[in-house]
């Protein structure tokens, strides 16, 4: 190919995100479920949020760590959905370089602060069941600000060599990336470099934080467990096993979308690419709607502060 026909973008001022390539006619469409989810997400985690703060009862760990997680589901929501509902809707596709750096670290060093407020959670249950009168005197304040302190800079420092390593790459084949947001490995895909170590990386990112996180969460359920089956009663069992299934269903919520987006991304090479995106937007969107949506249905404690602090507002 000569020179002329070949176009070179070293330094690029602007990406161009293609939305979901194939699936351009129906953007408009899809934007509708999308925007729906966004919705729900918002109104449910700032209604968690606002139930925890104007009920003093729920001033404990477990609600504390709801709120780190509602937090990061409106952070982790909000850093994709308004720039695709503009590819959607207005046909915006350009994103600045730095924008798009912001977005993919945002994106990625949330989902690693999520998956740590899960262990953390886990960590909660397993006190409260196994050590419930030292329940509160392990998990102080100071204790639950240290450990959220911990997430956050677990999250920061994880994702940010994917930060550095995509910003110093040159990028001299396209410009456009396609995909709906500023996913690592489709970014550097671009760069005219060995790339070789942002995908090493990004593979044991993926592999440290699932399976640390996981075998911790694993751990804290077989105590848990142990301590339920020597309860004497068939009732005291399944009530102290309820405590644990909001925690369980957003646990299963998480993993399950991430493992198999990640395996459809790894092996599932005859899969189409609308697929591949359509999976990599559902894992990072549909969790922060359904959190707030199980722990509303599951969790008595909320219901009964939701209904009383509405129903005293409208008394």
């Amino acid at each position: 190919m000569s020179a002329s026909n070949t176009t070179h973008f070293t330094n690029p001022s602007t990406f161009i995100l293609l939305g979901i390539p194939g699936l351009e006619a129906a953007h408009v469409w899809l934007s509708i479920p999308f925007c729906t989810v966004y919705t729900i997400a918002i109104l449910g985690n700032f209604t968690i949020l606002l139930t925890v703060k104007r009920e003093p009862r729920l001033h404990g760990p477990m609600y504390y760590f709801l709120c780190m997680l509602a937090v990061t589901d409106l952070v982790l929501s909000t850093s994709i959905l308004p720039k695709m509902l503009s590819i959607f809707w207005l046909n915006s596709r350009e994103i600045n370089f730095s924008a798009c750096l912001t977005q993919l670290y945002f994106i990625h060093c949330f989902s690693v602060m999520e998956s740590g407020i899960f262990v953390a959670m886990a960590f909660d249950r397993y006190v409260a069941i196994c050590h419930p009168l030292r329940h509160f005197t392990i998990l102080r304040n100071s204790v639950v600000a240290k450990i959220g302190l911990a997430v956050v800079l677990r999250g920061g420092m994880l994702v940010l060599p994917f930060l550095l390593l995509a910003r110093q790459w040159p990028y001299c084949r396209t410009n456009i990336i396609p995909h709906s947001y500023c996913e690592h490995m489709v970014m550097v895909k671009l760069a005219c470099a060995n790339i070789r170590i942002s995908s090493y990386y990004g593979l044991f990112l993926v592999f440290f934080v699932t399976s640390v996180d996981v075998f911790f969460i694993a751990m804290s359920y077989i105590q848990i467990l142990r301590a339920i089956f020597s309860l004497p009663t068939k009732d005291a069992r399944i009530k102290t096993l309820g405590t644990c299934s909001s925690h369980l269903g957003v646990i299963l919520v998480f993993y399950i979308p991430v493992l198999f987006s990640l395996l459809t991304h790894r092996f599932g090479h005859n899969v189409p690419l609308h697929f591949h995106i359509l999976m990599a937007n559902v894992y990072l969107l549909v969790p922060p709607m359904l959190n707030p949506i199980i722990y509303g249905v599951r969790t008595k404690e909320i219901q009964d502060r939701f209904l009383h602090l509405f129903t005293h507002k409208g008394i």
